[in-house]
């Protein structure tokens, strides 16, 4: 039976002593290591290039740290099935990542991964305050990527009615809001910003909605979004964090303490370290999150580097879970642009720019925000080779850019053409990235 109305949805687990916790995490970890040893040649290899024996090297948790780290590279070159530790037939479902890499990062699940993955979305959700009675509207995309679905059998797990309205459409989305009585909604904090300057033009007042919950996810946002997001919406405004590559939505979520996200800890480790030199860092010490699987079957991961800043916060909370906290999600520390929830390697853009004259422009990927809205630009210099005096030809050239760079991101940039050799440069070469947006803290 599940608990009726109360914020913690698997008491029993969600509340381990800290020594029963650590015990099954070694059990489980133990468990983990021995599979990829067996099926999974990536990870037999790393063994054996160290020499470690997972039956007879593993004797406390501590021990994981002799191990290399996974790097998103790692994933990309298994592509697709590589890194699977089950036969084919016994994966159910394939996700894979957002964003630009040259392969994306694929996963699977079997059975019970999915049983799993429920489960644990539903803790996030009933951690957030969301219950059976609840009416869930979720505007993430479904498909490929693991945030749409993720979330939805996981409110079905819940008890919740679930209202699968995927991205964009906001007018849309504001009527289904008020028709269907949405008491929940689930969104990027962005998005959410969005729909309440939807909803300032439209003459609609958010207190007559029956709106209680936005359950927020996708990219980095800051207290203050956080804070207008409720004044604005009129709804407790909850984080929550996951990652494709370890499962997708449900590794971990804030309760209505909103002050960090509990790791789901009975499945999975987390470490932050620091960046440079995978060292481990302090608790409160900002670094990168890095995180091992414990129960997944089909696509286990060991020490994976997630790119993202987060830091481990071990003072109790006093919900009464054990599971210890990551602050939200700071940012990144590789290069890659996250707008909209999507991942994007400004590398990989100019690929696609090539593919059009078969000559790489010189280019620079530009983020800016218009009110709360995250806009991509791609500025391109200006070449006799690549543009041409006739209007008509250079219209025509920017509209296959555009539209070649929408198919393969999913957002559509608004191209750019400047004067040649006017894109800032470092050391003579142009700074790939630049971002305007000023989040305010």
């Amino acid at each position: 039976m599940k608990p009726q109305g109360v914020s913690i949805w698997e008491p029993e687990k969600e509340c381990l002593g800290v020594e029963e916790l650590r015990q099954l995490q070694l059990e489980r970890l133990q468990a983990t290591l021995n599979r990829v040893d067996r099926h999974v040649a990536f990870y037999r290899k790393m063994f054996r290039e160290i020499g470690f024996v997972p039956e007879n090297d593993l004797g406390d948790l501590d021990d994981l740290k002799r191990l290399p780290f996974t790097t998103r590279d790692d994933v990309s070159n298994s592509y697709p099935y590589e890194m699977f530790a089950v036969p084919l037939r016994e994966v159910v479902r394939v996700h894979s990542s957002s964003g630009t890499s040259v392969n994306p990062r694929v996963v699977g699940y079997t059975k019970r991964d999915l049983k799993n993955w429920a489960q644990l979305v539903a803790r996030i959700l009933a951690s957030a305050g969301l219950t059976h009675d609840d009416v869930i509207q979720v505007t993430f995309a479904y498909g490929l990527l693991t945030g749409g679905l993720g979330i939805h059998y996981g409110a079905e797990r819940l008890g919740a009615s679930v209202l699968p309205t995927s991205v964009g459409r906001t007018e849309r989305q504001i009527k289904i809001m008020q028709d269907f009585r949405t008491t929940a909604l689930v969104c990027t904090p962005s998005y959410a910003l969005i729909i309440a300057d939807k909803m300032e033009q439209l003459g609609v007042d958010p207190k007559r909605l029956s709106l209680r919950h936005a359950v927020c996810a996708g990219e980095p946002w800051t207290e203050a979004m956080r804070r207008e997001i409720q004044e604005r919406l009129f709804v407790t405004a909850t984080d929550n964090y996951g990652i494709s590559e370890v499962m997708g939505p449900g590794v971990a979520g804030e309760c209505l303490e909103q002050s960090g996200m509990h790791v789901q800890e009975d499945h999975f480790l987390v470490e932050i370290v620091d960046p440079a030199t995978g060292a481990p860092c302090e608790p409160g010490e900002l670094g990168e999150l890095v995180l091992t699987t414990l129960t997944k079957e089909a696509f286990p991961v060991i020490r994976y580097r997630t790119g993202d800043l987060a830091r481990l916060l071990e003072e109790p909370c006093p919900c009464g879970r054990t599971f210890r906290r990551i602050s939200r999600i700071e940012g990144r520390c590789d290069d890659v642009v996250v707008i909209k929830g999507i991942n994007i390697i400004p590398e990989r853009i100019g690929d696609v720019l090539e593919q059009v004259k078969g000559e790489r422009p010189t280019y620079q990927v530009v983020v800016t925000r218009q009110g709360n809205l995250d806009l991509l630009e791609i500025w391109i210099e200006v070449t006799e080779r690549l543009f041409f005096d006739k209007m008509r030809e250079q219209r025509t050239l920017v509209d296959e850019m555009r539209q070649k760079v929408a198919n393969f991101i999913g957002i559509v940039p608004r191209i750019k053409l400047v004067e040649r050799g006017s894109l800032e440069r470092i050391n003579g070469k142009v700074k790939p990235f630049v971002d305007y947006r000023r989040p305010s803290h």
